[in-house]
Parts: C-alpha cells; sequence; structure tokens
C-alpha cells in the first residue's frame, strides 16, 4: 500500500496498516532499515493474533517508499512518520521505536501530544549525532558533506550526510524535561556496539512521566531481535496497552 500524494513535494511511501482495535501500535524503524525488518514483523504478526491495529511503513529513500535516502534528514522523516499516521490512523497510538526510531519517537510525540498515549523504545538512540559520532568524524561530515562507515547490518557503508547531521544537531531531545505523562518502557542489551546502555537510564529520568520502566537485558545487542528479544519487545508493548486502558 502506498500513501496518498498529499504532500507533492514529497516522496510517496509505502506502509502496510493492519485494522484492529486501538490505540494503534506505530513502528518506527532504525536508520537505514526498513518495515520487514523481524521486529516489525513480529508485532504484526502479534496485533493480528489479538486483533489490535498496526501501523509499519518505510521512510522516504527507504525501503518500498519513493526517494533517495542520501536526500533525507532527521525531520523529514520525522515528518513522514506524522503524515503516514494522519493518512492511516484515526484515533490514539502507541508508537515503538527502534535504534533511531526511537529519536523518531519522541518527536513524533512531541508533535501529537493529543494522539501519542504510550511509548516503546528499543535500543533508542536519540540524540546520536551528538555523541554517536567522534569529533574527527564530525570534521569529516562538515568538511566533505558527507561519512561512510563499516555496516554491522548489511554488505553497504553506512552514509550519515551533513544535512542529516545537521538536522539531527537542530532536533536534540534529550537536552531537558521530556514532557510526557504516559507509560513507556525502554529496552536496552548491555552489550550494544551502537548505544551505550547508560543512555537508557538518562533518557527515562528525562520523561516526566512516572509510568516507566527500563529494562535492560545484560547479553542483548543492539538488534534485540532473537526469539527471547521479540518476546520481551511484545511483553513491553502488552504492559503500555495494559496502562493505557487502565487510565483511558
Amino acid at each position: 500500500m502506498t500513501e496518498p500524494a498529499e504532500a507533492p513535494e514529497r516522496p510517496k511511501l509505502a506502509y502496510r496498516h493492519t485494522p484492529g482495535r486501538g490505540p494503534t501500535i506505530v513502528f518506527l524503524c532504525g536508520y537505514g532499515s526498513d518495515m520487514n525488518g523481524s521486529k516489525a514483523l513480529a508485532l504484526q504478526q502479534w496485533a493480528q493474533r489479538n486483533g489490535q491495529a498496526f501501523l509499519r511503513f518505510d521512510y522516504a529513500g527507504c525501503g518500498e517508499s519513493e526517494g533517495a535516502f542520501e536526500d533525507q534528514t532527521l525531520a523529514l522523516w520525522r515528518d513522514d512518520a506524522l503524515r503516514v499516521i494522519d493518512a492511516a490512523v484515526q484515533g490514539p497510538v502507541v508508537l515503538v521505536g527502534s535504534s533511531m526510531g526511537g529519536w523518531l519517537m519522541l518527536l513524533v510525540a512531541k508533535a501529537r501530544p493529543g494522539q501519542v498515549v504510550g511509548m516503546v523504545g528499543i535500543a533508542a538512540a536519540p540524540d546520536f549525532t551528538d555523541w554517536g559520532f567522534s569529533q574527527a568524524d564530525k570534521l569529516t561530515i562538515l568538511q566533505h558533506g558527507r561519512i561512510e562507515q563499516p555496516n554491522d547490518y548489511g554488505d553497504s557503508p553506512t552514509v550519515t550526510t551533513r544535512g542529516f547531521w545537521a538536522s539531527g544537531e537542530a532536533n536534540r531531545v534529550m537536552i531537558g524535561p521530556i514532557p510526557f505523562d504516559g507509560p513507556v518502557r525502554l529496552l536496552q542489551g548491555q552489550r550494544d556496539k551502537d548505544v551505550p546502555w547508560e543512555r537508557a537510564a538518562r533518557l527515562a529520568e528525562l520523561f516526566r512521566s512516572d509510568a516507566v520502566q527500563t529494562l535492560l537485558v545484560k547479553d542483548g545487542d543492539h538488534r534485540l531481535s532473537r526469539d527471547s528479544d521479540l518476546a520481551l519487545i511484545v511483553r513491553a508493548v502488552e504492559d503500555v496497552l495494559a496502562l493505557c486502558s487502565s487510565t483511558s
């Protein structure tokens, strides 16, 4: 399914919407990933079995969506998420953000405070343009407009453009309290080579909500895609949904 061209200057976006009861679970994938990853598919299967509405999609320049990857920025992908949600969902949503999707999760919640009722972060990486690059890396991005780095999750190198990096720096969220009062679950592997596990605790601390729990997986890596990890993710989503129901 392709998203309606409501923003003609932006690429059309591919998405899959599973109807069911609300709140709708919206999956936000990581940097350079797509909606066919194991976590998104496992959550969709769980949603179908349980009659829960579910939405997954590809950002512009990724997966089945139109556009060139290197033309995109964090803010543009935030707007993509808002476009798809507005096109496919009516009513409340629970956001599930993986890696960079955890950053977009916070930006979407900020833009739709009346619609986002819960969040689940999986190795969430907000503000990674600040802490995820060395000073030498940042200098390369600024001087050459892009940087290529080894990619542990695919055959092609990971490319970061100056446009994406600048957009990330302009949209940092861990610079003060996060004004969200709903339930939040943060899952983080302690063997994650990309996101230091201590950042999950810091993120939890910043939420205004007290309904926040951080689950550390001692032998978990960045992907958190083993069967045991997927079961924890489903349980976290179930916990958030239960809390949303009890307060609605």
